[in-house]
């Protein structure tokens, strides 16, 4: 089986040992002259500091001279290349630093049809030339520098609590102090971000709002190795692969480090793992009722594809209530009883009697693309550009939304959870946290999500829809985080209440004063440099030059007085 590398001369004996010293009868050529018919696989380890231009440019070519063999970039340690450029090569394989186990799995990988990422770090911007730093105003460096000190304390929030400190008491301080960060954050945006469209000197310097939301989950997920294997580039394949980078996410019982306090933070770290491996299981089971659901649709209205979407989001929205509640079966365990008032009660059918998992969750984006991507591998659109569901981009992106959906719905079955939990003080040693035993601890809890949810409904929601922004969870370093992502949300916004369109009124009204006022400001303040300069200066100037005048006259004349 043919294999063409390109390699410099001191890495070509090293890369050609590991790949012919297998028995699976690879036949390692470096020279495509002797090469005999085409290679079944390109392997290409890149030299340091190669021009990403020129990289780009060569991939290229090297793509349309071998296909259809995919190409597996080998990058040095310290390559400098930023994520985003590495996943937009369009590269069956990207391996960092590989060593001999690695390479070999990768190859098989790819000869098999699959795709493999593998990035040491990628979160790594390094560039050859760093831009000259902008010229900032009054209104730039006031924003910068407190964004700055905000995340410097945010830094160190996220350093004292990894590990997590044995005190429950410290770590509630630490994350008090972490919530209290990210709300002088948002105020700080809130306040200048529109007088920066009106200060334009100052408005390349400020970090985007979007980027700077993710403060504490950006800290989680700082040095994050990037590894993605796609075994198969089918459906199957695709949520294969989410699943298994999902499940080891899940496994770790993730922290809540999003900025907002859930409802899900206050079950046992045991639970809350349970709960998302419940949520993939009966999403794993859905997909597969919606893949012969949509099969058996298509052999009916003999290979239409024009109600077929229709047909899946209907059948999805009609099941998330049935799956919302079994998942709180497996939660709470279908056959575990406890006490109550003095009498055994089987705790999954309690449960599922006193809680309403009906209604849809407003915050949840568009499951269209999602779902067709899951079940039928159809192109997604990614930041403006439509890819394949194999690509590494759009594979991260289906995973940010899976990741979006696990922790809403875990959200929702939380809340049910502390409030029967309140009626049922056994169940509580059962689920939930031990500090929330105590009535005064979860009553707390309760009423503080209770203030938040209003907050977000009347205030936080309607500025975010009227930005086109959408708050999204993921899950990362084994913590919960919160990012934005900006899509159209025009209908959303028409849907709105009275006091919800008044907000987006007053953010209208900000908005259209915000150039006026800085004009005026501007206007007073030339006003008062003239004034100081021009009136005040030279009256000073003046009774100061007659002073001197007299003084000196009345100098002149002791003197000639003596």
């Amino acid at each position: 089986m043919p294999l063409l590398l390109f390699a410099e001369p001191l890495q070509l004996a090293g890369l050609r040992s590991w790949l012919e010293g297998t028995e699976s009868g690879w036949r390692v050529i470096s020279d495509p002259a002797v090469l005999e018919g085409a290679p079944r696989l390109v392997l290409w380890s890149l030299a340091p500091h190669q021009d990403p231009a020129s990289l780009e440019a060569e991939l290229r070519l090297l793509q349309e001279r071998w296909t259809p063999a995919p190409v597996l970039l080998l990058l040095p340690r310290g390559h400098g290349y930023p994520s985003t450029f590495l996943l937009r090569l369009g590269a069956a394989g990207l391996l960092e630093d590989p060593q001999a186990v690695g390479l070999q799995e990768a190859v098989r990988v790819l000869l098999a049809g699959g795709r493999v990422v593998e990035l040491a770090d990628p979160t790594a911007m390094a560039e050859s030339a760093p831009p000259a730093a902008p010229v900032l105003g009054l209104g730039g460096w006031l924003l910068f520098s407190g964004l700055q000190q905000i995340d410097a304390e945010l830094r160190v929030c996220g350093r004292l609590l990894d590990p997590t400190p044995e005190s429950p008491l410290v770590q509630l301080l630490i994350e008090g102090r972490q919530r209290e960060l990210l709300c002088a954050r948002r105020l700080l945006l809130w306040l200048w971000g529109p007088l920066q469209m009106a200060w334009p000197e100052a408005a390349t310097a400020v970090p985007h709002p979007a980027s700077a939301s993710t403060g504490a989950g950006s800290q989680a997920g700082e040095s994050r190795p990037l590894a993605i294997t796609l075994r198969q580039r089918s459906a199957d394949g695709l949520w294969d692969a989410l699943r298994q980078r999902l499940e080891q996410q899940a496994l770790q019982a993730p922290d809540n480090r999003s900025g907002q306090l859930l409802a899900f933070d206050g079950l046992a770290p045991e639970r809350r793992r349970d709960l998302l491996q419940a949520l993939l299981a009966q999403f794993d089971q859905l997909r597969d009722r919606l893949r012969r659901s949509l099969a058996e649709s298509q052999e009916e209205s003999g290979g239409r594809q024009g109600p077929q979407s229709v047909r899946l989001l209907q059948a999805w929205r009609a099941l998330q209530p049935d799956l919302r509640r079994e998942a709180l079966r497996q939660l709470a365990g279908t056959y575990v009883q406890l006490p109550r008032d003095g009498v055994l009660t089987p705790v999954a059918e309690r449960l599922l009697a006193e809680s309403d998992l009906r209604d849809a969750e407003p915050e949840l984006p568009d499951p269209e693309a999602m779902l067709t991507a899951l079940v039928q591998a159809t192109p997604l659109l990614v930041e403006g550009r439509l890819l394949p569901p194999d690509e590494p981009e759009a594979l991260l992106y289906l995973e940010l939304l899976l990741a979006n959906w696990l922790i809403r719905n875990a959200e929702r079955i939380s809340a049910e959870v502390l409030a029967a939990c309140a009626e049922w003080p056994e169940l509580r040693r059962y689920l939930l946290r031990s500090d929330l035993l105590s009535t005064r601890n979860l009553e707390r809890l309760r009423n503080q999500l209770n203030a938040q949810q209003r907050w977000s409904s009347w205030v936080v929601r309607p500025i975010q829809i009227y930005e086109s922004r959408r708050a999204l969870f993921q899950l990362q370093a084994g913590a919960i985080a919160c990012v934005d992502l900006n899509e159209p949300r025009d209908r959303e916004l028409r849907q709105l209440g009275p006091l919800q369109q008044l907000v987006t009124l007053t953010l209208e009204t900000r908005d259209a004063i915000a150039p006026q006022l800085h004009a005026l400001v501007r206007g007073l303040g030339d006003l008062l440099v003239v004034l100081l300069t021009q009136v005040v200066g030279r009256a000073i100037g003046l009774v100061g030059r007659g002073i001197l005048q007299g003084m000196g006259r009345g100098v002149g004349r002791d003197r000639a007085a003596q």
